[in-house]
């Protein structure tokens, strides 16, 4: 199995990015780094500057037909530079329109609502997408973990650093399920 990781050249909060994609290498699958620049992408923790990581794909060179499921870490800038870059947004889009699995965590929703993927369903984020969400036609709820099967795909969703462990299990559960 394939899994893209989208971020955004800076951004991404760190730990939401390495624990998801360790999470996906203990359970066999390749996780490519996927982002709208070639180079590396600069992770922070919170506001104070992380690590970089390199580059696998930039959106526009691959597609949903190259993977079988796409994470969406957070980071409150990450998604915010996504949701303006129209490759980014088509390329999430187009996960939901091909029923692959997507998750997604904390104000990595934000990207979602951009493309416009949320009607009748139900996620979790951080508690200040939740308007957003609303606005989109999603349902908010405060839960570690939410996973969604009301659409064409299942979502799974999670509110913040703290919920990563219950993230991870169920991401790889769904996924694992999704891939037959």
């Amino acid at each position: 199995m394939k899994v893209a990781f989208l971020a955004a050249p800076q951004g991404v909060e760190q730990i939401e990015l390495t624990k998801p994609w360790k999470a996906v290498e203990e359970a066999g699958w390749t996780p490519h780094l996927v982002s709208t620049k070639p180079g590396k992408v600069q992770a922070f923790h919170h506001l104070d500057r992380g690590e970089s990581f390199p580059v696998d794909k930039v959106v526009g060179e691959v597609g949903v037909s190259d993977y079988d499921a796409l994470v969406l870490p957070g980071g409150v800038a990450n998604p915010d530079f996504l949701r303006m870059d129209e490759r980014a947004v088509a390329f999430v889009r187009d996960f939901f329109t091909a029923g692959k699995p997507v998750a997604s965590i904390c104000h990595g929703p934000w990207t979602l609502v951009e493309a416009d993927v949320l009607r009748g369903r139900t996620l979790t984020s951080w508690p200040s997408l939740r308007t957003d969400i609303q606005n989109a036609g999603g349902s908010w709820v405060d839960e570690q973990v939410k996973v969604c099967t009301s659409g064409p795909n299942t979502l799974i969703t999670s509110r913040k650093p703290d919920d990563l462990k219950v993230f991870c299990e169920a991401f790889v559960e769904e996924f694992r399920t999704a891939s037959g």
